[in-house]
């Protein structure tokens, strides 16, 4: 579905991706780990349309969208959540949602017709998926760090993505957090059919969950397999992961 071949991208001659590969098949769960500065965060700024690489292939579904600017990214079906929440702080839990199904709709700027009568159904869908229904008149800014977190992949649903990149989707979140976004990530694949694609610290939580772990180190990717693979490789054991104890949980 995705494939990210010799990625390279300089900031005034300063190399952030140096040479990253990347392949993701239809229905995986594929982690991207590494160091902080290891250019996880750039990778996904190009794969998304956030940034335009230097050099280097970005091809989703067979298409080159490397430099596509971030709309397109998303007409094409990828859709992102961010490490720091991106919402609209002073709408509801149901009108984030609701202005990402009528984006995907186009049907922003019709004027005429009353916007709360507008994709309410497909909304409420959303919102019971990830078990935001109840929550559903809130203003965004009002909910726990955890739940706008989960706000957040809502409004990427709201654009019926093929493939879902999450950036951090657990940071500062309390351990029963972790264990809910978990749940939801499971679901979204199992029951939903969602690629997805992230990235994260949480050793654990990524051992738990991903099919494919690809590691990053210094703009460059060092090695992508499945966990056994990974857990095994010496470079990755003694540089990412603490050694034999933490490749263990």
């Amino acid at each position: 579905m995705l494939s990210v071949k010799a990625l390279r991208k300089s900031f005034d001659g300063f190399l952030a991706v140096k040479n990253a590969s990347l392949q993701v098949e239809k229905g995986d769960v594929a982690a991207v780990i590494g160091p902080n500065g290891a250019g996880k965060t750039t990778l996904f700024h190009l794969i998304t349309g956030q940034l335009t690489p230097t050099s280097g292939t970005i091809r989703f579904k067979g298409e080159d969208i490397g430099g596509l600017p971030p709309y397109l990214v998303c007409r094409r079906g990828i859709s992102r959540s961010y490490q720091v929440v991106n919402l609209f702080s002073r709408l509801t839990v149901f009108e984030n949602v609701q202005v990402a199904v009528l984006s995907r709709q186009k049907k922003t700027f019709r004027l005429f017709r009353p916007a709360k009568t507008m994709a309410v159904a497909e909304t409420h869908e959303i919102l019971k998926s990830v078990g935001l229904f109840d929550k559903r008149d809130m203003v965004s800014s009002a909910l726990s760090h955890g739940d706008q977190k989960v706000l957040e992949v809502a409004v990427a649903l709201g654009t019926r993505p093929e493939l879902l990149i999450m950036d951090e989707p657990t940071a500062g979140m309390s351990p029963e957090e972790t264990a809910m976004t978990l749940s939801l990530m499971k679901k979204l694949s199992a029951e939903m059919g969602l690629t997805i694609l992230f990235c994260e610290h949480d050793m654990g939580m990524v051992f738990s969950i991903a099919n494919q772990i690809m590691v990053m180190h210094q703009g460059k990717t060092i090695v992508q397999g499945p966990p056994d693979e990974v857990r095994e490789n010496q470079l990755v054991r003694q540089a990412y992961l603490g050694g034999a104890r933490a490749c263990s949980s």
